[in-house]
């Protein structure tokens, strides 16, 4: 998602996890940049070749003024491996579309049978930062048949993101160190640094990244995605998007209704609340999913929290305070477990029930001096690679995206003035979730434009999915989009676990297939 602690699904991901990307703005560190900047991530506008013999394409829709030169490209796909790939360029900044451009990645999936084809769905995981690329293969592996059959389906890595002109700000060294770094600052001391470490990241980013670092607003996503629904040929949009995927949704919906078709906003955001309202909700959110897993924990013999639910919570924030103070080994002398780590460890199985049993081992583990177990969670959540490095992006993207999106300005004392509210709605995770607000309040690039109100005034009907006990995107906050959004049409999932669709719910399944394959609409307020 997009706000306050800002813990996300995002693409698939091998191993523990299927989908999580995000960050807590609170969680500073890193510092100044090491590693050589990247080569520069703009370039003179040209658009894409077409083929040789081809006729000259003309642009697909309704065409914004000065962008005829984008919306008359085509997406050149050419094999890599079994998906077929493309790249598209758009504006780097729209008030100015004459100048550079950004290159968007694109993965496609061709749609199984030439029959019954609806179009192009495009797929977004969240974050901000998922990998569209990456969400292609697990989104195919569980899509229908039927669904298979009636698109093609394509991922997109947006501007900044994975493969797009990636942003580049720290090693990864520095951010190891960034994300280890103490989520709730005790003292004066510890809060200036975490303030400090912050600042230097976005520094870090503007230093390697130039200007592409303040053009990565979802706004300037949903403009580019217009632009690659016009490059693979179709006059309208579907989408399917997940988390902050929602926002993009939306966002698109209100910047271009007529172009909107089918489309299923999974796990949604209310983009109507402030970072600080959001904030507070999704700590209720991860705390509520808290509470299950533990009611579930207590009642099994290997439990290692015990039999008591009140007295297992306290044992885990008893936990988490302790590794503020002492870290314990994690098997990696550089990179103990410190409460950072624990919570990102603890949090990642929050987002799907099968993960539960992860958690139980890596705590019956942590709470023996053996913190192996959490950190490995934890970096899975971070698509860290086991020897060093990692696989995208997205703990850097994160914070560009957010503090463009929903700029924020505490101070420490408003942070340490709001604790108390904090923990009253979350008693575990409320301290964390309340120092996250610091990230955005000392984000040295600024926003240049407003957020939009989201009505989608005109467009067709679109599918707000949400799930009652999600963590990172409270169930409230899909009833709410549905109801801004002049044609939304809710549809809820019973049950734990971040998102909807896909998730084992065969009314939720059955519900989104049937609207994307046929155009079937669901009933409003359909409950699974």
């Amino acid at each position: 998602m997009r706000k306050g602690f800002r813990l996300a699904a995002a693409a698939a991901m091998t191993g523990v996890v299927t989908a999580a990307c995000g960050s807590a703005a609170g969680l500073v560190g890193g510092g100044d940049p090491t590693s050589s900047p990247p080569s520069p991530s703009a370039t003179t506008p040209t658009p894409t070749p077409t083929p040789s013999g081809s006729p000259t394409p003309t642009p697909t829709g309704d065409v914004p003024a000065g962008l005829a030169q984008f919306y008359a490209q085509r997406a050149n796909w050419s094999a890599c491996g079994s998906y077929q790939c493309a790249s598209v360029k758009v504006p780097l900044d729209y008030t100015d579309p004459g100048a550079d451009t950004v290159d968007i990645s694109l993965k496609k999936a061709p749609a199984t049978s030439g029959s019954g084809k609806v179009g192009t769905l495009f797929i977004n995981p969240g974050g901000p930062g998922g990998s569209g690329l990456d969400f292609v293969d697990y989104f195919t592996s569980k899509a229908s048949p039927q669904l298979r059959s009636a698109y093609d389906i394509v991922g997109f890595d947006p501007r900044g993101v994975g493969t797009s002109d990636p942003l580049k700000c720290v090693s990864s060294s520095q951010l190891d160190t960034f994300l280890a770094y103490d989520p709730d600052p005790d003292n004066a001391t510890e809060a200036r640094r975490a303030t400090a470490l912050v600042r230097s990241l976005g520094q870090a980013c503007e230093a390697h990244s130039g200007p592409l670092v303040a053009h990565v607003s979802t706004i300037e996503v949903a403009k580019d995605l217009d632009i690659l629904r016009a490059a693979v040929g179709d006059a309208t949009l579907h989408y399917y998007g997940a988390s902050y995927g929602t926002l993009i949704g939306a966002t698109y919906a209100q910047l271009f209704p007529d172009h909107v078709d089918r489309m299923v906003l999974d796990g949604a955001l209310d983009p109507q609340l402030s970072p600080q309202q959001l904030n507070l909700q999704q700590a209720a959110g991860f705390e509520t999913a808290l509470n299950a897993y533990v009611d579930s924990c207590v009642t099994a013999a290997s439990c290692p929290l015990g039999t008591d639910k009140q007295q297992a919570l306290s044992k885990i924030k008893a936990f988490l305070d302790g590794l503020d103070a002492h870290p314990i080994d994690s098997g990696d002398p550089s990179r103990p477990l410190t409460e950072a780590l624990g919570f990102y460890g603890i949090a990642v199985t929050l987002y799907d029930k099968d993960y539960w049993s992860y958690l139980t081992n890596a705590l019956g583990a942590a709470f023996s001096g053996d913190g192996s177990q959490l950190l490995t969670l934890a970096d899975a959540y971070w698509s860290r690679n086991p020897g060093g490095g990692y696989q995208n992006n997205s703990a850097e993207v994160i914070y560009a995206v957010n503090c463009l999106d929903d700029p924020v300005n505490v101070s420490v004392s408003q942070i340490r003035a709001s604790q108390a509210r904090y923990e009253r709605v979350a008693p575990v995770f409320g301290r964390v979730f309340a120092w996250s607000l610091l990230g955005c309040s000392n984000w040295p690039v600024k926003p240049t434009q407003p957020p939009l109100a989201i009505r989608a005034a005109g467009a067709k009907p679109i599918v707000v999915v949400g799930t009652t006990r999600d963590p990172a995107t409270p169930y409230a906050w899909a009833q709410a989009l549905a109801n801004q959004l002049e044609s939304g049409v809710l549809v809820s999932r019973n049950g734990d676990g971040h998102t909807g669709f896909h998730m084992g719910n065969s009314c939720v399944d059955g519900a989104v297939d049937a609207y994307l394959v046929s155009g079937s609409v669901p009933k409003d307020g359909l409950s699974c």
